[in-house]
């Protein structure tokens, strides 16, 4: 049995060998075909069959990117290439994932990029291409995160393919000849130059927190951040005669034709019904989407619902039903892997934030009832509470208080001047503390969950007004379908789940490791290095790659201010962090060590000018009662 088994294995890591072998050689023959295309490439003549291009994460031709003996990226810039980019080579390259030519010389309209769907990051900017781009020029690259055109000379529309995007979170067409309106955007770009182009009209609102520098260079762009729009442009005397007259006429020829009208119909009128009296309410009930009517329909409450109620938790806050909150003005926030959210302004004033879920169907009624109402028992300070819920079959609502201040991506992510700066070391170390703290709560609350939170990133930490965090999506794992959490969810990206298929009561410190990183590095944990290899849980490794004595150099955000005398503290903090995303589980920090080690951490090495700039006093208070909680978890 013995030798069966061994030659089962010798077999399978021949297989493996050759699979391997082929990829590499396939990868060699496209690229050497797409080399083809180039003019001028004499930058890369150690691109030859001799050679593969790739051994393990090692590439051995100039410009490559590998990952796992594959091509996983080209980073060819500032080569003098110009010719052509030959797409249908580069199509068979199957894991493709990030493409740069930036200064360089090619010319004529945009590659037909379309055909690489799997691409993450495209980077075209400081060349010379030109001409229009066509409308779907991107359909389908659902997975394209960032897009560079910069300094080229495209003209006519940005296209609306874009728009589509649900990934895109950066956009540099700043330097060319676009025109006409810019297109309404989702609100999770985090990045986006529309500078020196000939674009015109408003500026969408959810691109208004941009600064002005991502507009300048059009003259007939208005609105925030810019100025306001100014509808009365002053126009030649002969034009406005020639309005002035053209809207006598209008009016005359309008009155004329009211009072025949008036005439022929006084008579019929005395005979008529009465006038038809449409009540605004009743309007708003028939525009109602007819999805949302259907979910009306079968709701329980939290003990015993009757039909079309919402199932509060809590007894805090004005309760109101949910034909208010589907007749309330409505603001998209953003459309995430479970579904959408929506910012709700209701008629007493009072904003919510409705997230709808359609994959969350492993718990039935009573179940799902019974988790919300524990979920609705949670109270810290660091945690979001749950308001409301409401159960259907195919689909499920559920409603949290809004946060103005908006999410921790947002503020590492999104576009920084004086007026909305980067977070500076004292406010990052609070809200690593608040975090940690909510966490290390939900781990005393919910002990029956492997996964308290389940979803830790930082777009699902809210932050206050006073920078203090809130953690939410928590406590979910449990009801998502298992095949969606397991795609989707942050647990499911540790490594004792990607490389031994389980989840243990030190993943969520994994994801709190992975979220520290973030906000330390300022880089995304799935795109930590633009241009470079954009692969998930890597992070980590990237930080463990360069040496320890230029972590501050290399590693830590250069945006991040007010360091002085906290080099050292910020060191600590950088390797708890690794300490939490050990590889091994068993090696791993468990959440009470990461939690006593990350709370004795101070702001400045000799903690002498405890400030921030988004410090309040109540921050300053004794933290015990934080932390006074059970750790038999």
């Amino acid at each position: 049995m013995a030798k069966r088994h061994g030659s089962f294995t010798l077999v399978s890591a021949i297989l493996f060998t050759i699979m391997a072998l082929s990829s590499s050689a396939s990868d060699s023959d496209a690229l050497l075909k797409f080399k083809e295309s180039l003019k001028n490439a004499i930058a890369l003549s150690d691109w030859n069959s001799s050679v593969s291009p790739c051994t393990d994460k090692k590439a051995n031709w100039k410009g490559v990117i590998c990952w796992n003996g594959h091509v996983w990226g080209l980073q060819l810039e500032k080569m003098g290439l110009s010719g052509s980019i030959d797409v249908d080579s580069l199509s068979s390259l199957r894991f493709l994932r990030t493409l740069s030519f930036m200064d360089n010389n090619f010319e004529g309209s945009l590659p037909d990029v379309k055909e690489l769907g799997g691409l993450k990051s495209l980077y075209l900017s400081n060349n010379k291409f030109s001409g229009d781009i066509a409308s779907d020029a991107f359909a389908g690259m659902d997975y394209l995160k960032k897009l560079h055109l910069a300094n080229n000379k495209f003209t006519g529309k940005i296209p609306e393919s874009l728009t589509y995007l649900q990934r895109l979170i950066e956009l540099r067409v700043e330097g060319n000849r676009f025109d006409s309106i810019i297109p309404e955007f989702h609100n999770h770009l985090n990045y986006a130059n529309f500078a020196n182009n000939k674009l015109e009209g408003k500026i969408p609102a959810s691109l208004a927190h941009f600064s002005r520098d991502s507009f300048s260079g059009n003259e007939d762009l208005c609105g925030a951040p810019l100025g306001n729009c100014d509808t009365s442009k002053k126009l030649s005397k002969l034009m406005i005669a020639i309005i002035v007259i053209v809207v006598a006429a209008a009016l005359v020829a309008i009155c004329a034709v009211l009072i025949i009208l008036h005439r022929r119909r006084k008579t019929s009128l005395l005979n008529t019904e009465a006038p038809l009296n449409l009540q605004k309410g009743a309007a708003a009930a028939r525009d109602l989407d007819e999805d949302e009517q259907g979910s009306i329909a079968g709701s329980d409450s939290s003990r015993k619902s009757e039909p079309g109620k919402l199932s509060f938790v809590r007894d805090d806050i004005d309760r109101f039903d949910l034909q208010d909150l589907l007749k309330a003005s409505a603001e998209i926030l953003g459309s995430g892997c479970f579904g959408s959210s929506y910012k709700a302004s209701l008629a007493n004033g009072q904003m919510v934030v409705v997230k709808r879920f359609k994959q969350m169907n492993n718990f039935g009624r009573e179940d799902f009832q019974e988790h919300m109402r524990r979920l609705g028992r949670l109270k810290h300070r660091n945690v979001l509470p749950l308001v409301a819920y409401y159960y259907r079959k195919e689909e499920k609502l559920l409603v949290t208080d809004f946060v103005k201040n908006g999410s921790l991506a947002g503020h590492l992510h999104g576009n920084h001047n004086q007026g909305h700066p980067s977070l500076d070391w004292p406010t990052r170390l609070k809200i690593v503390k608040g975090v940690t703290r909510g966490l290390a709560y939900l781990y005393a609350e919910l002990p029956s969950l492997i996964v308290p939170h389940g979803h830790i990133k930082s777009s699902n930490v809210l932050l206050n007004e006073s920078f203090e965090p809130l953690l939410t999506d928590y406590g979910l794992v449990p009801a998502i379908n298992l095949e969606h959490a397991q795609e989707y969810m942050v647990a499911y990206k540790a490594p004792e789940y990607t490389q031994q298929n389980r989840i243990t009561k030190k993943t969520d410190v994994w994801s709190l490791g992975m979220l520290i990183l973030e906000i330390l590095t300022g880089k995304f944990q799935a795109s930590f290095l633009q241009q470079a290899i954009e692969c998930e849980q890597d992070l980590a490794s990237w930080v463990n790659s360069i040496e320890q004595q230029e972590w501050i150099s290399k590693v830590i955000d250069h945006e991040m201010h007010d360091t002085k005398n906290a080099e050292g503290e910020i060191m600590k903090l950088l390797k708890i962090s690794l300490a939490c995303t050990e590889g091994d589980a068993e090696k791993r920090y468990d959440m009470k060590e990461a939690a006593e080690k990350i709370e004795g951490l101070k702001e400045r090495d000799t903690d002498d000018d405890f400030h921030s700039s988004h410090t309040s006093d109540a921050d300053v208070r004794s933290l015990s009662d934080d932390l006074s909680v059970s750790w038999n978890v």
